[in-house]
């Protein structure tokens, strides 16, 4: 099975008021504005979308209201993972999956496994998906590395068709893109590294960035595609600055800060979350005149 979430993926925030409940209409309004900028395909339920505070309840009203709005426009890949096997399996085996292409599942978090225990939990995660899986290394969030090797092994299973490769490490993810087999993807899971990764042979990102910025950062992706590697250069240190200051403080903090500015959300987060700092918002809010017309 042939990955085909490739190009510009938006990892989508969730919208909050001021009283900490969903904002769906800025939910929409978020939705509506990377689709009419140029975004590939989205991502409901990651890590930017704050879902380990979110109820279960919520969770299925914000994938509703996702689902509603793309209108099958995008596809749409779910997040779905966790460092409890069973439990993600019993969730999968649950899902509705109608409107939706794909999962992305995180390596296990907290309770740290090694290599064959990653191997073991996200070949019976496969096994029980009834679509394609996505895998999801961010070892600075789940304290341990899913490895070039094991990566590639569990390239050979029938439905897990890709990797997003968060962990900044250009050895290992060149290792992954030489070894893995012509039908298994890497996305990039690190904007400010996009274009690089683009050029050594991934074929998309799953972008925080592009929730604000969709339009540069999808012609960027475009431009790789299609071989235009100086307009996508160009575009790369456009973004550069930007995509930095965004995690600065935080992620979503810093990309909520941005988008509050552009009129598609509040500034709102629940906790442990917190806005980013005052210089940190300044900072973004000059670089944002700079870039807004790119």
């Amino acid at each position: 099975m042939k990955n085909i979430f490739k190009g510009t993926g938006i990892a989508l925030i969730t919208p909050f008021n001021e009283d900490k409940s969903i904002d769906y209409a800025s939910l929409e309004r978020i939705v509506n504005h990377v689709i009419d900028n140029g975004a590939d395909f989205l991502v409901a339920l990651g890590t930017t979308s704050e879902a380990p505070t979110l109820t279960n309840e919520e969770k299925k009203q914000v994938v509703d209201s996702i689902l509603k709005t793309n209108a099958q426009r995008l596809r749409v890949l779910l997040g779905m993972g966790g460092n409890n096997t069973q439990a993600v399996i019993e969730a999968i085996q649950s899902q509705d999956f109608t409107g939706i292409q794909g999962i992305l599942s995180v390596v296990p978090y907290y309770n740290k496994p090694n290599q064959r225990g990653m191997k073991a939990h996200f070949e019976a995660i496969a096994n029980a998906s009834p679509v394609p899986v996505i895998l999801y290394n961010v070892p600075g969030r789940v304290g341990v590395n899913l490895q070039a090797a094991t990566c590639v092994e569990l390239a050979q299973h029938p439905n897990i068709v890709a990797v997003k490769e968060a962990s900044g490490n250009l050895q290992q993810i060149m290792e992954i893109l030489r070894d893995k087999p012509t039908d298994f993807d890497v996305l990039s899971g690190d904007d400010g590294i996009t274009q690089p990764l683009m050029a050594l042979g991934a074929t998309g990102v799953i972008s925080v960035a592009a929730n604000a910025y969709t339009k540069p950062f999808s012609r960027m992706m475009r431009a790789m595609k299609e071989g235009r590697t100086d307009e996508a250069l160009k575009l790369h240190y456009a973004m550069m600055r930007m995509n930095q200051l965004i995690f600065a403080d935080g992620n979503p903090a810093g990309i909520k800060c941005l988008m509050s500015q552009m009129g598609l959300c509040k500034n709102v987060l629940r906790l442990p979350l917190v806005p980013v700092n005052e210089k940190v918002e300044a900072d973004i809010i000059e670089e944002w005149k700079q870039l807004k017309d790119k």
